[in-house]
């Protein structure tokens, strides 16, 4: 009953072939075998690429889920389908536990906002080995949502999911401030980070994010490797940016953190930055993000033995994405 894995993240979006096309040649994914049958009005792609699954979908026509999606919050994740041995015993558990179930039929219940969670059967197959893939599997999901439920939402995760909460830290950055927990399945392949601001600071991008968004929802997506210079190397070949780190940020490493798994010219020249806990060290850069609403970006990730989140991580982030803001209203 338990959750196992993210199976597949469903996208809408404006446009799901020009999308697609964008995710191939930037970060390498391909095209899945089994494409859906495309209906009048509604665009449908399968990508794919380690063990991630992505489905975008769009539709010009005004009632269609997507398109309502699209208008109240621009481009986004709609759906998480989290892989289970009994996905209805796992809709019944989550429904005793107060899930509003949205389809039964189809295991879907709400989940954060208008991000909504399915409950799917395990897949038959495991990934092919495919050479030369930059990206290996969906490493966490970063969640934003309103001030005062972050801990109805842990609540949420440990009672209807059956996830754990592994890790939480209060961030504080200039005047703003957020906390923030992680939980994670059992089985270690679902993470989700849950961040919520606190309104008693100036308002911040977690702020932002919720007014943009229109509410709770996915702030990104964070990908695994494991070669994170060669996918930044080859993501940024092919247009893609990411955002820049001061260099006093590495003039300080050695005294933090002693050596790198990576050499620290080698983080530098590609602005990735890096943190460790009791497990070894973990190494992240976050691309600048091309939605309209600055509301969803991607992560790339590369753990040396790392397992759960240093304590300088979600910092980092937060002030990466403020870096990006104060670049955007200069």
């Amino acid at each position: 009953m338990s959750i196992q894995t993210i199976t597949h993240v469903e996208y809408h979006c404006a446009d799901a072939a020009q999308r697609a096309t964008e995710l191939q040649t930037c970060f390498g994914f391909r095209r899945d075998a089994e494409q859906p049958v495309w209906k009048p009005g509604v665009q449908a792609v399968h990508l794919r690429q380690g063990s991630i699954r992505l489905r975008l979908l769009s539709s010009g026509i005004s009632d269609h889920p997507a398109a309502r999606y699209v208008e109240r919050h621009g481009e986004g994740v709609a759906v998480l389908a989290l892989g289970c041995a009994d996905p209805r015993a796992a809709l019944e558990r989550a429904e005793r536990h107060g899930a509003e179930v949205l389809d039964r039929d189809g295991a879907l219940i709400a989940g954060f906002g208008d991000t909504a969670l399915r409950f799917v059967a395990l897949p038959d197959d495991t990934p092919e080995a495919v050479g030369g893939e930059l990206l290996d599997a969906l490493d966490h999901v970063a969640i934003c949502v309103p001030a005062g439920e972050l801990a109805r939402a842990v609540l949420f995760c440990e009672a209807a999911l059956g996830m754990h909460r592994i890790f939480g830290e209060y961030i504080a950055v200039g005047e703003q401030g957020m906390d923030s927990s992680v939980v994670q399945s059992p089985s270690g392949d679902v993470t989700f980070t849950l961040i919520e601001p606190d309104t008693a600071r100036r308002a911040g991008q977690i702020d932002t994010f919720l007014a943009d968004h229109d509410g709770a929802g996915v702030q990104h997506l964070a990908f695994r490797t494991g070669d994170i210079a060669t996918a930044v190397r080859t993501a940024s070949a092919h247009g893609v940016e990411f955002l820049t780190t001061p260099g006093t940020y590495y003039d300080a490493l050695a005294e933090r953190l002693g050596g790198t798994a990576i050499p620290v010219g080698t983080l530098r020249e590609l602005n990735v930055l890096v943190d460790q806990d009791h497990g070894g060290q973990l190494f992240q850069i976050f691309a600048r993000s091309t939605h309209p609403r600055r509301t969803f970006f991607l992560e790339v990730i590369e753990r040396q033995g790392a397992g759960t989140f240093g304590t300088a991580n979600i910092k980092a982030l937060y002030e990466a994405v403020e870096r990006q803001r104060a670049t955007a209203t200069a």
